[in-house]
């Protein structure tokens, strides 16, 4: 486009993402999406580019360009009051250069033809625009400022000459210097675009792959009340959803996740004559800080979105996203992109090598928990800084613990161990940098900086989940270092075992045949927290005077704030729970065992003191299928079931097979079949595989009876261990005699893996015993066992131990 290379103004149909040395990589990739994905749909507010060359021209008429080299001359980066006094002296020299004549006229023009679109003193956004900015290998978002709101030829040209300088920021000054950029080989152009209103509605930030674990299949969004600048930052803990792509794109509505933030303040338009500022935060209500701010149509719009805008770059995104006001009184409700930048994180990492960091020391002392960003683990010396005027004491190797960042931190974040911050989610300014700079961070840890004492030493694991944890002290930790590259495949299948629906897109890439064992019980514990029957008889609990009832509903209350159906709430967590588990793994199988609480397991459930019995032995009492039919629990696990139609329906996750824990009889098997069958799960409709765990000994003595009324067999080894001996593992006294490698049990493993054989039903285990015992694992396979499902951290060890027997006996994989 060299007849527009001296041109000042450039409009978004004018320009696109081969553009970037001339406006910058936010404003190519608007212009970019403007003229090529309108007509897909994806909704970009229109505006126009004030050029890298406008701002070469401001500093050549001006003629201030030897007096930033002299300003810069002498630069150490590393010297934090030099870094600030050179960067201080520079902005100087650019906010109060002369501004030409002939730039500021064009600026105005299109200003005026701004409001000829949208009306007179139409508000705009003005947003920097990098010209080396948004670069697949380099972040620089952020390292410039941004001014909402802003109306009028003089505010916009005020805001102009602040955005101009803004080059020159500290941090953007440290960042290109330590990224290999001369301070002179980057320029400014900068965004001017109408505003969508999420002032009077909602904005947030979403990637087309998963942030922690760089999962390719699934969207992830973040948002929050008012203007993004709060979810950008950091300042707010915002609401997070999970979309799978995959199902997606085939027209199902597979939302795998979604979590209240607790979006304490929005930053909203400040319209107050007397004030200076044009925009302010205030506190949001308790209303809005239980309610989503989007609903899932949004959710689900975003994401589709979200991979046309991937489609189109051909990599995975850092997406901005806003909504243009309620659509009543301010607005028009509907939802915009405004900003699309590569992904600078994931899309650079090798996917042959993983990394696990695991902690030696268990037990811990907890100081605070957040949200986990990254899945490393740091430790160092705790250094509570409340201000970033107070950065020059940080030294390399310690734990940064703050309220929130922002870009100018970046000088001392860099250099630190590990990050711990008061407030933000897993897209704002900290975890973003953090993942950059490879190093583990804590987030909304609501009272890091309070609750950490200065100088403490202490360790920061985001390790362990979803949840991040700051322990006192330097714990002992280990890295263990796995090539994926080069291992055997095998003839048995090899599964999973997992529980923890947030580990689902980590664990998903370690080599596997699918989930033999998905515990459901985890989601139940975690994500819901109470007694399904709690929730079914809620409205009946509001009428009770009875004080211990009445703090059941108050509970209850907190945690489903953003439902007014009750019921609801544990059929979407339910079905999100597994469906993100099963999203991690599709297409390939994942065996989801029914819910197997113990009645004591259950009472530990808000409410459930109200709906269960005390019971000499639990382990052997009201438990697994006997609950299903029994009209005392019945309407519980038909909840359970709604749940689980959702996912493989209305998600499209039809990989997820079913598993009745504990069936002591077929009859008992085939009463379960039919709740289920009332509930819309249909044994062969839709692929759906139902299959019976192996736990006790009737199981194996008829499993040929069982097999006529289910697709296959999991082999429990810990229960059918106990109740071959006649054990209670719960019991320490003789826990020692329980071990699955007895000839006992070894034997009943044989006989219901030649009964499955000989009547063509598939047969795996999901017990603990071939993940501990090598040798356990090799006898199932002179055995015949189709599968075996291990924990994790045993699945490559178990498979070369797998491959290497199977090589032995001629089995070709």
């Amino acid at each position: 486009m060299a007849k527009h290379d001296k041109a000042f103004i450039l409009w978004f149909d004018e320009i696109g993402i081969e553009d970037v040395p001339m406006v910058g990589g936010k404003n190519a990739s608007l212009g970019e999406m403007h003229q090529h994905l309108s007509a897909k749909g994806v909704s970009v507010p229109n505006g126009y580019a004030i050029t890298a060359y406008a701002y070469q021209h401001l500093l050549k008429t001006a003629g201030v360009e030897q007096a930033i080299l002299d300003a810069l001359e002498g630069l150490d980066t590393h010297d934090l009051r030099n870094l600030q006094a050179r960067g201080a002296k520079v902005r100087d020299i650019i906010r109060t250069a002369e501004f030409p004549d002939d730039l500021r006229d064009e600026i105005h023009a299109a200003y005026k033809k701004m409001e000829e679109m949208y009306g007179n003193d139409v508000d705009v956004a003005v947003r920097s625009s990098a010209t080396a900015e948004d670069l697949p290998d380099a972040s620089f978002a952020g390292q410039q400022e941004t001014y909402l709101n802003i109306r009028g030829p003089e505010q916009l040209i005020d805001a102009c000459r602040r955005c101009f300088a803004s080059l020159f920021t500290d941090r953007a000054i440290s960042y290109r210097h330590d990224k290999g950029f001369g301070q002179f080989d980057v320029y400014l152009s900068i965004v001017v675009q109408k505003m969508a209103r999420s002032d009077s509605a909602s904005s947030g930030v979403l990637f087309s792959i998963d942030t922690e674990s760089g999962f390719e299949d699934a969207v992830f969004i973040t948002g929050a009340w008012g203007l993004g600048e709060t979810v950008v930052q950091g300042a707010v803990n915002p609401d997070e959803y999970y979309v799978f792509k995959p199902t997606l794109k085939e027209g199902k509505r597979p939302i795998v996740g979604k979590r209240v933030g607790s979006k304490e303040i929005k930053m909203i338009y400040d319209n107050d004559p007397n004030t200076e500022e044009p925009v302010i935060t205030i506190p949001t209500t308790p209303e809005e800080r239980r309610s989503y701010v989007i609903s899932d149509d949004e959710i689900l719009q975003l994401a589709k979105w979200a991979c046309i805008i991937e489609e189109h770059y051909g990599k995975g995104m850092d997406i901005e996203w806003a909504k243009d006001g309620d659509g009543v009184k301010v607005g028009t409700g509907e939802l915009f992109i405004v900003q699309a930048r590569p992904e600078t994180v994931h899309s650079q990492d090798s996917k042959k090598l993983m990394e696990t960091y695991k902690l030696k020391e268990k037990g811990g002392k907890v100081l605070v928990e957040g949200l986990a960003v990254g899945t490393k683990i740091g430790q160092g010396v705790a250094n509570v800084i409340h201000s970033v005027a107070d950065i020059h004491d940080f030294k390399k190797g310690q734990v940064l613990v703050t309220d929130m960042t922002d870009p100018d931190w970046e000088p001392i974040m860099k250099i630190a161990s590990a990050i711990v911050t008061n407030r933000g989610g897993r897209t704002c300014h900290a975890a973003i940098i953090s993942r950059e700079l490879g190093i583990p961070c804590v987030i909304g840890t609501g009272t890091g900086s309070k609750d950490i004492t200065d100088g403490q030493d202490i360790t920061v694991s985001s390790a362990e989940g979803e949840t991040g944890y700051v322990y006192e002290g330097l714990l002992d930790f280990e890295i263990e270092r796995l090539d994926l590259g080069d291992l055997p495949q095998t003839k048995t299948k090899i599964m999973m075992n997992l529980a923890i629906p947030e580990k689902a897109f980590t664990e998903c890439q370690i080599p596997n045949d699918g989930v033999g064992l998905a515990r459901e019980e985890f989601v139940i514990n975690s994500h819901i927290g109470i007694h399904p029957l709690a929730l079914f008889n809620y409205e009946e609990l509001k009428k009770s005077s009875n004080p211990e009832k009445q703090a059941v509903v108050k509970a209850i209350d907190a945690k489903t704030g953003a439902y007014a159906d009750k019921k609801q709430f544990f059929i979407d967590k339910v079905a999100e729970g597994v469906g993100r588990i099963a999203a991690g793994f599709y297409p390939k199988d994942v065996i989801v065992r029914l819910s197997d609480f113990k009645s004591n397991e259950y009472a530990n459930l808000t409410g459930g003191t109200f709906y269960e019995p005390e019971e000499e032995n639990p382990m052997i009492g009201w438990r697994g299928a006997s609950r299903y039919y029994d009209p005392k629990y019945r309407p519980a696990f038909e909840l359970e079931c709604q749940g689980l139609l959702k996912a493989r329906n209305d998600m499209g996750l039809n990989n997820i097979k079913l598993m009745v824990p504990f069936c002591r009889t077929p009859e008992e098997g085939r009463k379960v079949i039919e709740v289920m069958r009332d509930c819309g799960l249909v044994q062969g409709e839709n692929g759906l595989e139902l299959y019976v765990m192996c736990e006790i000994p009737s199981n194996v003595i008829c499993a040929d009876a069982f097999a006529d009324v289910f697709d296959g067999f999991s082999i429990g080894s810990n229960d059918l261990t106990q109740l071959t001996y006649g054990l209670d593992r719960d019991s320490g006294l003789i826990a020692g005699i329980a071990d699955e490698r007895h000839d006992a049990v070894k034997e009943m493993i044989k006989m219901v893996i030649a009964t499955a054989k000989r009547r063509g039903k598939k047969i795996g285990i999901c017990g603990q015993g071939p993940s501990d015992f090598p040798e356990f694992a090799t006898f199932l396979v002179e055995c015949g066992i189709d599968s075996m499902s291990l924990i994790p951290d045993t699945a490559v060890k178990t498979r070369l131990a797998v491959a290497a027997k199977e090589k032995e006996m001629g089995i070709n994989p």
